[in-house]
């Protein structure tokens, strides 16, 4: 189903309200034979910026959810620098007359706006003394997304800070480097739709576009690790670059099942596939989802598959030696690599910009309810199932999991990974061979959806059979934790006997 704000409709089409208002004003000059192509150039160039524009600053909210969960689950409120410390100061500290520095004559009106929210918004109050001598600006509980503007502040360092290069350093590479992944790593974005009317590009095969851009990143890491002329670094690009091709294939092997599985290899219409057939594919391919998620993680090399960054032993991975904006280059490419990750799980299996219930709420009439659903626009649904999804898969598991070992992570990748990935292939023709039924698809714009999973007369009956089959598998695996009984599992420590009944020396 479409979704009802279409941005590129606006800029793009011929008759839409951009190209039309450019060919008027082109009309009787030098350039009225090439008014459409111009047109076309400049609704482009507008769409497609604004829609990275979009992607790109939505990412700041990833860093932002990710410093508060966390601050959360250690029991404290993590980073707390707001919009409302410019004019307020930390604990009364202020950095002074800033606005004096502002150039082209602005300083004045910003130094009166300053000393107006300070005066109506700051923490001045004579009838509480102790809050007057310690000017705790929180006191009053107003302050401006508390924590967000942290990432600002962080990045404005980072800008700031010296770059230097290692002096046996091959030079070209390493200063190459950063920008090969950066580069690779923002292609991500333009692949990615924000709704059926939000998007910077759309080609046939952009399933495996974003999968090829993907494999390029690899390449730039270890190129860092190797030139930085260092033994840590080094041992980090060569971990990521095993790590990363133990990975690799299992992906593919997964978005192909996808692409079977929605006869499609365009990430848009694998999206208007799950609303025609009525199902998300996260209900018939919950192993696929799973899959997707285990090696997204290791691709993007978070825990618990950081080894190629494990600080306890290589100091920083394979970026030890970059500082500056370098280092920030690459850690936003790290973030935009894993930002990219939700968009696609979200896109492959939980129906892209489609509501929750959006066939059944969307049809209701009475009191207009169904219309007023369909009126959230798509966008705001994929950025929401978007942040949740890295909340809930990637910060999780950040912060529950330990690091494993090398070896036990490339194990992991081909002897475990790779064969269900086989599997899930194998399951997804047949599904889509003897499983869907291709008249009970709805039109693309029909509001309700279609009902193309149903069997022996029940409805829905192949999806909510797979995901109750594949969380009873997973329940049992997951709950398998007898240490006693397989002294060869993967436990760095073992605790069989009761705290305080062991004699030192005797264990």
């Amino acid at each position: 189903m479409d979704d009802k704000y279409d941005l590129v409709g606006f800029f793009l089409d011929k008759e839409g309200v951009f190209r039309s208002n450019i060919i008027k004003l082109l009309d009787g000059t030098a350039a009225e034979e090439s008014a459409s192509s111009i047109s076309f150039a400049a609704g482009t160039f507008a769409a497609v910026n604004i829609v990275f524009l979009m992607l790109f600053f939505s990412q700041f909210a990833i860093l932002w959810i990710e410093r508060k969960a966390v601050a959360r689950m250690q029991d404290r409120y993590g980073a707390t620098t707001a919009l409302r410390s410019l004019w307020v100061g930390e604990n009364g500290v202020t950095a002074g007359e800033w606005w004096n520095m502002l150039p082209f004559g602005a300083g004045k009106p910003v130094g009166a706006i300053n000393k107006w929210l300070n005066k109506k918004y700051g923490n001045r109050d004579e009838n509480f003394a102790t809050v007057d001598r310690v000017n705790n600006r929180s006191w009053m509980g107003k302050t401006i997304v508390p924590g967000f503007f942290q990432n600002v502040a962080d990045g404005m360092k980072f800008l700031v800070k010296e770059h230097m290069v290692p002096q046996r350093a091959d030079k070209l590479i390493f200063e190459v480097s950063p920008f090969l992944i950066v580069s690779s790593t923002l292609l991500i974005l333009g692949m990615i739709p924000l709704s059926s009317g939000i998007y910077a590009t759309n080609p046939d095969l952009s399933i495996l576009y974003a999968i090829a851009i993907f494999g390029i990143a690899p390449i730039g890491v270890f190129f860092a690790g190797w030139s930085s002329n260092n033994k840590y670094t080094l041992i980090g690009g060569i971990r990521s670059a095993a790590q990363l091709t133990a990975y690799e294939i299992p992906l593919l092997l997964t978005l192909l099942s996808v692409a079977i599985l929605s006869g499609t290899f365009n990430i848009i219409e694998s999206i208007h596939f799950q609303h025609s057939a009525g199902s998300w594919n996260i209900f018939l391919m919950p192993l696929g989802a799973a899959l997707f998620l285990i090696t997204m993680i290791a691709e993007v090399e978070r825990v618990p598959f950081d080894m190629p960054e494990a600080e306890a032993e290589l100091v920083e991975g394979w970026w030890t030696e970059y500082g500056g904006m370098r280092f920030g280059m690459l850690f936003m490419a790290e973030y935009i690599r894993t930002y990219a990750a939700c968009f696609l799980f979200t896109h492959f299996f939980l129906g892209g910009w489609h509501l929750p219930f959006q066939g059944t709420i969307g049809s209701i009439e009475f009191l207009g309810l169904g219309g007023l659903y369909l009126l959230i626009p798509g966008a705001v649904m994929t950025l929401i199932k978007s942040w949740l999804v890295f909340l809930i898969v990637f910060v999780w598991a950040r912060f529950a999991l330990a690091r494993i070992r090398t070896d036990q992570i490339l194990e992991f990748g081909w002897r475990m990974l790779l064969p269900l990935a086989v599997l899930q292939v194998v399951l997804s023709l047949v599904y889509r061979l003897y499983l869907f039924n291709p008249e009970d698809m709805s039109a693309q714009n029909d509001v309700a959806g279609g009902m193309a999973w149903d069997a022996f007369g029940i409805p829905f009956f192949v999806p909510v059979a797979t995901t109750l089959f594949w969380m009873g598998i997973f329940w049992v695996y997951l709950n398998d934790e007898d240490k006693s009984v397989a002294q060869e599992r993967m436990f760095h420590v073992q605790t069989v006997e009761p705290a305080g009944t062991v004699v030192p020396g005797q264990e």
